[in-house]
């Protein structure tokens, strides 16, 4: 079987031109002794909202690989698929993330209910899980109601699972099951139900995505009690210890956290608790790379700079149609977005430090940030102008998104 390296990141880019950008990032990390696998990510929405194809992922990824003369271990991954559009990638991809969150709460059949229930029924009562302090308590109701939420949802997975399996062929790819884009987190007891549920189904997930405590808002830091999320993080990775070797799934299981760029404040906390257990992490970032972008055009100055703002005012007459689709993962107060008469006042310095997400600078916009994060739309429509500018701004743009990436990144994550 094919087996994802410890460390992982989901790269890629909305337009498929930061390719060799972003992996010089990963080399640099190499260079100071942590081996980062890069997987190249977009996810059909973001496909039908610029109107690009999966092959040109694959290209993008390839092409890099290539130019830069990368011998490591690398995969394009057919981000948030389910039944309705997998086919779409299959040619393409060698990592699927099965995105069953719509599918969690969705009523089972009463058979696939009893039989969730007969077999964990031994769970009833305590239960330990080795490093986990306390005992998990699990009542007949509460069981009752893990199945209710999950059990369809799981179905689902496998049901994904199994037709990408008869196209490629057991083995030949990595899967992932995501559970990120609910409005409520799953609890560790929570997630080993769905964890020993995939296992008996034989879905061999590599990478989970649960949806933790706190805001994972894009493009922003987290938002919300980091000592809650240390503890739970911590309890997740020992159920995924647990489960790998009481279940039988990969031994290589890790967490993976969506909508993982820019979470600074929690870095530092996932990136001890990995060290401290020995265990993997897959951290996806590719929505980030198109704010790098922007703000290597605002710094160009000129056309490139008029663009972005262009973009960016757009974006704003957009806004409620723009942020619809991602309205469990962005939280912008309107007030506190610049008016089209503030920007047109902006150089090409104020407009990237109100971009750039560093922490405490005085210039530094986290609604304006998360409203270009969706924009991309609008980026799009101007289709060959957009992509021009880019590249006749290729240096500086390459550089915001490479700095990006390994300075604000995996140098956070991996105390580098």
């Amino acid at each position: 079987m094919i087996s994802i390296g410890k460390y992982s990141f989901g790269i890629g880019d909305r337009f498929a031109r930061q390719g060799k950008a972003q992996l010089k990032a990963i080399m640099m990390a190499a260079e100071q002794g942590v081996e980062i696998v890069p997987v190249w990510n977009k996810s059909n929405r973001e496909h039908t909202t610029i109107h690009s194809e999966p092959f040109e992922t694959r290209q993008e990824a390839d092409a890099a690989v290539k130019a830069m003369d990368f011998k490591g271990q690398y995969f394009v991954d057919a981000d948030h698929i389910n039944m309705k559009n997998v086919d779409w990638f299959l040619e393409y991809c060698d990592f699927f993330t099965l995105d069953v969150a719509d599918f969690i709460g969705k009523k089972a059949s009463e058979e696939d209910i009893r039989e969730f229930l007969d077999i964990n029924k031994k769970y009833i009562g305590k239960f330990n899980i080795p490093g986990i302090s306390h005992a998990f308590i699990i009542s007949e109701k509460d069981l009752k109601l893990i199945a209710d939420k999950f059990v369809f949802s799981i179905k689902e997975a496998a049901r994904i699972y199994r037709h990408i399996e008869s196209k490629k062929g057991a083995g030949n790819f990595i899967t992932e099951v995501s559970m990120d884009e609910v409005d409520e987190p799953q609890s560790p007891v929570e997630l080993f139900f769905i964890l020993s549920s995939l296992a008996r189904e034989k879905v061999p997930a590599q990478t989970i995505a649960p949806k933790f405590t706190g805001r994972f808002n894009k493009g922003v830091d987290y938002i919300g009690n980091t000592r809650q999320f240390a503890k739970e993080f911590e309890e997740d990775i020992l159920v995924i210890d647990y489960v790998v070797k009481e279940f039988g799934l990969p031994e290589n299981l890790k967490l993976s956290v969506h909508s993982g760029s820019d979470k600074f404040s929690i870095y530092p906390l996932m990136g001890k608790l990995i060290k401290k257990y020995k265990k993997g992490i897959h951290v996806k970032t590719a929505g980030t790379t198109w704010l790098e972008e922007m703000t290597g055009l605002a710094l160009a100055g000129g056309s490139a700079l008029e663009l972005a703002k262009n973009i960016y005012c757009k974006a704003l007459e957009r806004a409620d149609e723009l942020c619809k689709p991602y309205a469990t993962v962005i939280e912008i107060r309107k007030q506190a977005l610049p008016t089209p008469q503030e920007i047109a006042r902006w150089n090409g310095s104020r407009f990237a430090n109100s971009l750039r997400h560093i922490p405490g600078h005085p210039d530094y916009n986290p609604d304006f940030r998360q409203l270009i994060h969706v924009g991309y739309k609008v980026a799009a429509e101007y289709a060959n102008v957009y992509i021009n500018e880019i590249e006749r701004s290729a240096d500086i743009v390459g550089q915001q998104v490479t700095e990006n990436l390994y300075a604000r990144h995996i140098k956070r994550l991996f105390n580098l």
